[in-house]
């Protein structure tokens, strides 16, 4: 892995290729302007003072762009290169001037039901919010609507409250995500109790495996990350805005719970699978022997008349061949009845 402390050279780690262009939402109690740029020096001259700032930047592989931006609200570099590594673990970082969040936000794909993953970089500042989105996405146009009809006067709140409702739809996308994953591990766990159709199962738990270790890995570090957020003193932070960051954290806790739920089915389901294997494994074993069971004594007749002596009583007789396929078949009829009562077969 590259030093990011030994180069000044910015790299989006990602692969999208979506153009890197800007939507800046800005408003005040009693006004709202919105605006749609390639640059960011187009909406600079909108940034005032007065109102509050939500700056929307959708692709991030071009790095001049990202970089421009952090500098106007004096983001560090290093802040920078989070931003722009999609691989960066989830964290919330606080400095004098501003609060970084970067997080996840999962979707699944339509054709295959892969999970996929992009990143989200969040900064909360004295009167802007920044959301940085690897992709063209439509996952927060309920909040610019908000804000557009003032629901519940958001207009006249303060930016913590903006990142609260940001961070409350990003937890809203891991409930939605986690719970879908534990409806089909309900429903594979219904499947298994049958051992009739067991070829496929395999395939399905190691999906749901890797699921699961993926919000795992994003979501899991939000448990002590977000206990620094609850308990800062910082002035970016206004006490009437606090109880909507507890609702999250409530939300982030069901979270984290069903994760651990969700731990703990797949655990089973593997268990059961193996068992199911195995089970399986024995009523074939079980069919081979009473086979292999019903033809020992076969064999042995067969055997003992095949041998080449001269002088056997039965050579000679006519009904001798007659005799030999009743006598076995007779013998296979009563070996299978006798397992069948004993119920072994």
């Amino acid at each position: 892995m590259r030093n990011n402390l030994l180069t000044e050279k910015l790299v989006y780690t990602g692969i999208s290729d979506t153009p890197t262009h800007l939507h800046l939402c800005s408003y005040s109690g009693t006004e709202i302007c919105e605006t749609s740029e390639q640059t960011f020096q187009a909406v600079t001259d909108k940034l005032g003072n007065q109102q509050i700032h939500w700056l929307q930047v959708h692709g991030l592989k071009e790095t001049e762009k990202i970089r421009e931006i952090c500098t106007h609200f004096d983001i560090s570099f290093l802040t920078l290169q989070d931003i722009l590594n999609v691989k960066h673990p989830t964290k919330i970082e606080e400095s004098e001037q501003h609060i970084v969040l970067i997080l996840k936000l999962f979707h699944f794909e339509s054709a295959n039901n892969e999970l996929e993953q992009q990143q989200v970089g969040l900064v909360l500042g004295e009167n802007y919010v920044l959301t940085f989105l690897e992709n063209e996405t439509t996952f927060f146009d309920d909040i610019t609507e908000a804000i557009q009809k003032n629901v519940l006067k958001i207009r006249g709140r303060q930016t913590d409250y903006l990142a609260s409702v940001l961070l409350n739809s990003v937890i809203g996308n891991y409930i939605t995500t986690i719970t879908h994953i534990e409806e089909q591990l309900e429903d594979l766990e219904e499947k298994m109790l049958s051992i009739t159709n067991n070829n496929d199962i395999g395939i399905e738990i190691q999906t749901l495996r890797r699921q699961y270790m993926i919000m795992k890995k994003a979501i899991l570090p939000l448990k002590e990350q977000y206990i620094k957020l609850l308990r800062s003193e910082s002035s970016l932070f206004h006490k009437a805005n606090r109880a909507f960051f507890n609702d999250t954290n409530d939300h982030l806790q069901f979270v984290l719970q069903t994760i651990e739920i969700c731990r703990e089915t797949l655990s089973s389901l593997v268990d059961l699978y193996i068992s199911n294997n195995d089970l399986r494994m024995n009523n074939i074993m079980k069919r081979l022997t009473v086979v292999s069971t019903i033809f020992i004594p076969l064999t042995f007749l067969v055997g003992v008349w095949g041998m080449n002596f001269k002088q056997m009583p039965e050579l000679e007789w006519g009904y001798g061949y007659l005799f030999a396929w009743i006598l076995m078949v007779l013998i296979g009829i009563i070996v299978y009845l006798y397992f069948k009562k004993k119920k072994w077969y």
